[in-house]
């Protein structure tokens, strides 16, 4: 029935090609706010937002703040900034929790068994009293580990945002869930690249998002969102391919996926196919006969080359770094740095570097 409501609001208040986009706004606190260029790359998720939408269709209109929580926002007369432009058709998304829990700042802190709720409530309301829809969402998830395990920072916040949606039957988008996954997805150390790890600004800050990490919360924002409502999805500028599962939850494969560092499988060859030597070759994932693709890379020394041969699979060449002489079917190609070179079954080539750089090159083609 939520799910109904949700598109149907949606769908009824959906611009034409002839009208004004429709406009999202963010309620939120600093996890969701916008950062000018002088505090990267701390970045907020509502920032990112409108990277995903086509701008003809949906406008996104960012009032979250940092330090603020759902009773000094209002407080500060933010949400009356909002209410003087909401209108019918438009999108109001409400995310808070992070400073509701300062239980030491009477200015922010909300109890969240009453007055967190009730003052959630207060944004609902508006967006319904202006024919906007609400949209709830749950705190977004800290990078912060204990003994090896991800704590929870805001349960009690994130079961009371999940309780007033259902009462009230307003959308809900769970995202404390779908970060925490996605953290314990990255595993700590893999996280901080997308969180206020900056050591040359002496930054440890598990709390606030890198672009990397803004960017990545706003896909999970939009994965959900396009779920309650699939009609979004033509709107969508680029893919929300961000499933996250823990580690060990998604485990279908039968062999373990792994890294394989080149200076580990180095092999000293003459040129294949009778061309010139030496040349180094790297051949990734040998072992794993079941791969349908190999993935080759080959450095050719001063003076080596592949030697010409006839092609009895389709097969790229793509060329790292130095020059070449590239002979594709009885002609001659000048290559360099940044060339792909796709020669099909029944062709014939040759590659010879030239020059003083080594002529590094990769290679794909079916097993």
């Amino acid at each position: 029935m939520l799910r109904l409501l949700l598109s149907l609001s949606l769908l009824l208040a959906a611009p034409s090609a002839l009208c004004a986009p429709q406009r999202i706004f963010i309620a939120g606190d600093s996890t969701a706010a916008e950062y000018g260029p002088e505090r990267a790359p701390q970045a907020g998720w509502g920032q990112a937002l409108q990277s995903y939408l086509d701008p003809a269709v949906w406008e996104v209109r960012n009032h979250a703040k940092g330090g603020r929580s759902t009773r000094s926002f209002i407080d500060e007369k933010r949400l009356d900034a909002i209410a003087a432009e909401l209108q019918r058709g438009d999108v109001l998304l409400i995310q808070f929790g992070h400073n509701d829990a300062k239980f030491e700042d009477p200015t922010r802190y909300t109890d969240p068994a009453t007055a967190y709720p009730q003052f959630l409530m207060r944004y609902v309301q508006l967006a319904r009293d202006k024919g906007a829809t609400p949209v709830l969402i749950t705190p977004v998830a800290r990078l912060l580990y204990d003994f090896g395990s991800l704590l929870d920072t805001h349960g009690v916040y994130t079961q009371a945002v999940k309780a007033l949606a259902t009462r009230e039957q307003v959308a809900l988008i769970d995202l404390n869930d779908s970060s925490t996954r996605w953290i314990r997805g990255l595993g700590e150390q893999g996280a901080k690249p997308y969180f206020m790890f900056v050591p040359e600004q002496n930054k440890a800050d598990g709390t606030h998002f890198s672009l990397a990490g803004a960017t990545a919360v706003a896909c999970l924002v939009m994965r959900d969102w396009v779920a309650l409502q699939p009609t979004m999805r033509p709107a969508l500028k680029r893919d929300i391919d961000c499933e996250v599962r823990s580690a060990g939850q998604g485990g279908e494969a039968t062999k373990p996926s792994r890294v394989v560092h080149e200076r580990d499988i180095a092999v000293t060859q003459p040129g294949p196919h009778g061309g010139a030597g030496p040349t180094t070759a790297y051949p990734f994932f040998a072992g794993d006969t079941d791969l349908p693709f190999v993935l080759r890379k080959r450095v050719l020394h001063k003076g080596a080359g592949i030697g010409l041969h006839p092609q009895h699979k389709d097969e790229i060449y793509y060329i790292v770094s130095g020059q070449g002489s590239y002979v594709l079917d009885g002609k001659q190609y000048d290559v360099a740095a940044g060339d792909a070179l796709l020669t099909r079954t029944g062709s014939s080539h040759a590659l010879q570097q030239v020059g003083e750089m080594d002529l590094v090159v990769l290679l794909a083609y079916p097993r």
